[in-house]
């Protein structure tokens, strides 16, 4: 059973993943959850089945199915985020939204990247989090001494056939996470990124030539193994402690030294 906590996160990308694991463990240590995803109705009954074993750890758990990129929904979703908190506040943003291109920048068999495609993967997988994170200060959401954490990859500085759209994002999500971690120290807000190692996961799976990704970084590893999703989550509760308080626009990886060769 969890422990009593008025505690609350706010998970953007929660149905699958990094964001699921990383809400199953949270639950499992006394947070409260409000969880926002974009799905197929047709994935729903799975989707709203994890979402109820969430509840039997003691969590109070409400799910919106909504496209937390665009802006408006932001706007919309807000005052309900609001109604549900009451006179609390949010301890814990994390931004788990995986939506980008994965087009190659060269190909004479399909379609390349545009312009347009780099725009919406840099605002989905970067500028979100600090719209977001704008949003929740401007309408006074956040705890005093709050967290946001976000997932970046080892991607974000090496190249790979048709990662350049998403790499790109991620070293703009990294950026911004040094500036909001400087910015919005004043208001009690520790920003850092989590680099997760090469982790199975749905849109793992969609990059290309992810089968042999992952055959390398067994390879590379250590311990001769992935990273798996509950790995991350771990290191995303111990963020959340007291002990971490002081932990600070950093980015931290959670790999087993996959990227130390």
């Amino acid at each position: 059973m969890a422990e009593k906590t008025s505690k609350w996160a706010l998970i953007l990308g929660g149905s699958t993943g990094l964001g699921l694991a990383t809400a199953s463990k949270l639950a499992r240590h006394g947070f409260n959850l409000l969880i926002l995803h974009r799905d197929r109705r047709a994935d729903m009954l799975e989707i709203e089945k994890n979402f109820d074993a969430l509840e039997k750890y003691g969590a109070k758990v409400h799910a919106f199915n909504v496209d937390a990129i665009n802006s408006a929904k932001i706007l919309e979703t807000l005052p309900k985020l609001s109604s549900i908190l009451k006179n609390e506040k949010i301890d814990l943003l994390i931004h788990s939204i995986a939506k980008g291109n994965l087009k190659p920048m060269y190909s004479q068999d399909t379609r390349v990247l545009s312009s347009l495609d780099f725009q919406h993967t840099i605002k989905a997988m970067g500028i979100n989090l600090y719209e977001w994170t704008q949003a929740l200060v401007q309408h006074e959401l956040f705890a005093d001494d709050s967290r946001i954490i976000a997932f970046t990859s080892e991607g974000s500085t090496k190249a790979w056939t048709g990662y350049a759209a998403v790499s790109a994002a991620k070293a703009t999500l990294e950026s911004i996470v040094r500036s909001m971690a400087f910015e919005f120290a004043p208001l009690g807000i520790k920003v850092n990124c989590v680099q997760a190692g090469i982790t199975q996961t749905r849109s793992f799976q969609m990059i290309p030539n992810s089968e042999a990704l992952k055959l390398q970084a067994k390879a590379k590893n250590p311990f001769k193994r992935l990273t798996t999703p509950e790995d991350v989550a771990n290191v995303v509760y111990l963020l959340t402690l007291e002990e971490a308080k002081w932990i600070n626009g950093t980015i931290l990886k959670v790999d087993g030294g996959e990227s130390l060769q």
